[in-house]
Formats: structure tokens, sequence, C-alpha cells
């Protein structure tokens, strides 16, 4: 490749099939119902030695990393287009991205690199991508009438460092080296074209630690995600977008936003008083009507003196979707993060929170109605405090070679847009 530019090799290559890399014959996410809506099959869970080979396939009708069972290191990281990108650049930067990621995530050298023996091990690496409303506005094509800026709510104290950028990539593995490996070169990749706006680092449990399908916890020690989608049926209903242009069939709509926990005060209360806040007993996420997670919660049982066994405005009860709309759920895939405390705030002893990232079929109809509901009287309000915010349109899933579909992230899109 003496005196020619990466860049420039792979733009040329892709028009031939060059770099579509191989397509994983198993994947290993943490349950094989996850892996089942992400096109990958169950194998080698529950022990970190095994996870190292994992791979959770990168093709299918729908991106990994959406329904793919949370792994536990995240780089969400959001890039801004470089002025005069235009839509044949940004294309290109599609196809690059698309087939490193392949590369990546199904234990390959992607085309260039200098690093084969970071590509050895995914452990579980997903990459998936997503394009905001600026995206749209550059190629000229209409975008969903949901790809819009998050509706403002009364204890938002939203940070524009943390807002909106023209595209994301949310990269997860159950191995930090590789997250990070994947980060780095997916920058280096793309930055003839874009360049970074935000990086949102985060953690969840490490697979070994907990048994498949449990749900995870957040930093208050609360289970987060009990009443996320599992089935085929519930993904159709809730995730996976089937209406409207044929080029976003088969997407979704990430929402991501950035929520400070104050622990300093949580931890001031008692074990009671948190799950009084919450609805759900710490122990095993049960709602404190009942004895396991997945019971349903009577919100009309009252204790011997009259009162409600769960608050009406326990952190449960208000996202709990009403039962004449119960189309208002969605997936939530979050992960907390963790950061020294501030030196500029006297007696801090935390700085940490969730990136909270949530994925559905329209935001504004799923994922705001429940927001609201929190904002106007969660109990959790006191120690929230939702500091970012973004929303992006997922492009569907891909394949490599010839076939139906895209094989490239957002090709549709593009074609539609006139390349």
């Amino acid at each position: 490749m003496t005196g020619v530019s990466r860049r420039g090799f792979l733009v040329g290559a892709t028009g031939v099939g060059i770099g579509a890399g191989a397509v994983a014959l198993a994947g290993c996410s943490s349950t094989e119902e996850s892996l089942k809506h992400s096109g990958g099959t169950a194998s080698n869970t529950g022990h970190t030695a095994e996870l190292v080979d994992a791979i959770v396939a990168f093709d299918g009708p729908h991106q990994a990393g959406i329904a793919t069972s949370a792994q536990a290191h995240l780089n969400m990281v959001g890039f801004n287009l470089k002025s005069g990108v235009a839509k044949q650049d940004l294309a290109n930067l599609l196809r690059l991205w698309t087939a490193d990621a392949r590369a990546l995530c199904t234990a390959e050298t992607p085309l260039g690199s200098l690093e084969p023996e970071m590509s050895v091990s995914p452990a579980n690496l997903t990459v998936t991508c997503g394009l905001g409303r600026p995206i749209f506005e550059r190629i000229g094509v209409a975008p969903p009438n949901w790809l819009r800026d998050i509706k403002a709510f009364e204890h938002d104290k939203l940070d524009p460092a943390w807002g909106q950028s023209d595209l994301v990539l949310q990269i997860c593995s159950d191995d930090p080296v590789v997250a990070s490996h994947c980060l780095r070169h997916m920058v280096r990749s793309g930055s003839d074209y874009a360049e970074v706006k935000w990086l949102q680092q985060g953690f969840s449990h490490a697979h070994g630690n907990y048994q498949p399908g449990e749900t995870a916890r957040n930093l208050f020690g609360q289970v987060d995600g009990t009443i996320n989608p599992r089935t085929d049926e519930e993904f159709d209903a809730q995730v996976w977008i089937d209406e409207g242009p044929q080029w976003g069939q088969g997407g979704s709509a990430m929402v991501v936003r950035r929520v400070r926990m104050n622990l300093d005060t949580w931890e001031e209360l008692d074990r009671a008083s948190r799950e009084h806040s919450v609805g759900r007993k710490l122990s095993n996420g049960a709602p404190l009507t009942g004895e396991e997670e997945h019971d349903v919660a009577d919100f009309s049982a009252t204790d011997k003196y009259g009162l409600p066994v769960i608050d009406k405005n326990s952190h449960m009860a208000r996202a709990t979707a009403p039962a004449d709309h119960p189309e208002q759920k969605i997936l939530r895939r979050p992960y907390n993060y963790e950061l020294p405390p501030d030196p500029r705030t006297p007696d801090q002893l935390s700085n940490a929170g969730q990136i909270f990232v949530c994925y559905q079929k329209d935001p504004s109809l799923q994922f705001e109605p429940i927001q609201q509901r929190l904002d106007e009287a969660d109990l959790l309000n006191e120690w929230l405090t939702h500091e970012g915010s973004a929303v992006y349109f997922c492009p569907p899933g891909t394949h490599a070679g010839s076939g139906e579909g895209d094989s490239w992230w957002a090709q549709s899109l593009l074609e539609q847009a006139g390349l």
C-alpha cells in the first residue's frame, strides 16, 4: 500500500467487494434469547476464559448491539461530520466503518490495520451505528418525524457538550481492551470525514458474575431493565421499525441520555426508604407486593394502615405503561459511569451516574411519555439529574457480499439520497 492512502484504497476496494469480511458462524452474547434477535447463536457463556473468543454475529436483519445482552464495557462515541463532507463522502465513511466493524467483530483484521494481534479475541464485541437528524438534513432526505431533540423536561439540566451529534457508534465488549482498540480504530478510520464530539464510557456486570438472563443493577443497587422485551413478538411490537420507507424498516430509534446520580445523598437513606422510592425490593427486584422480580405489581394493595404498598410516585409506578397506552414500553440498555470527584465541589465523594440508552420504534410515543411521567413526580428525581440527550436512527442490519438488503450501514438511505 506504499503511496496509497488507506482511505483511497478502501473506497476503491469496496466497489469490487473487497473488505466485506466473513460472516460469523456462531455468536455468543450472554443469553440464547438475545442472540436470536441479533443473528447469533449461544455458546461458551458463563466463563471468562471462554468469553475471550466469543463472537456476536455482525450481519443479520437488525444491527447487533441492540437486542444483544449488554456486555460489560461501553464506549459510546458521538461524531460530527467535518466541513465540506458531501453525500458521497458520507457513503464512503459508512462503507469503511461497516467493513472495519464487521472485521473487528468477527475476529478478523481490518484492511490496512497494523495491529492484527488486537483483533483475534472480540469478546462479544458489537458496533452499532446511529444517524442523527443533521445527517438527513445534509443528504436532503426527510427524516422520521421522531428524529428530533427530545422535548424539554422541568428537571433537565442539559449540557450541550453531551448533546446531539451527527453520528454515533455504540461499541460494547466484555473486554475493555477490545472495546478501547475498536474505539481507536474506528476514530482513525473515519478521521478524514468525521471528528469526535463526545465520548461516554460505561460499565455493567462482567459476564460470569451473574446468571444468563439476570437483570443487571445500576449504582443505586436496583435492578434495571426488568420489563424489557424478551420475545420475538415483544421486540417486533416495541423495538423494530416496521412502517415508513423501506430504508428504515428493521431499524430502531436510539435515545442516549446522560443521567447524574447523587450517590452521596442516596446512601444516607435506610434500606426501606430506598425500596419505597423505587417500588421494588433491592434484594431481587421484586415489586414490593411480590416475591420474585417478574411478579406482576399490585398497585391497589394497601398495608395495615391503609396506605399503598407501592407508592404511586415510586419510580416503578411512574415508569409502568398505563393500561390505556400499552405501547409505552422501551428496551433499556443502560451502562453505569463513575469519574473522580470534582475538586471544585466541596465534600463530594462521588461523581457517578448512568449512560441511559434505550431503543424503540418511536421515542415520541414511547420514551417521551414515560419520561414525562417520571419528570412530573418520580420520587427518584431528588437524586437524578439529566445532563445530556441525543436521538439517532439506527439503520437495519447488513449482509456480507451479495444478497438482499444493505451490505453497509444505511446503504438504502444513501441511495435514496441520489448516490
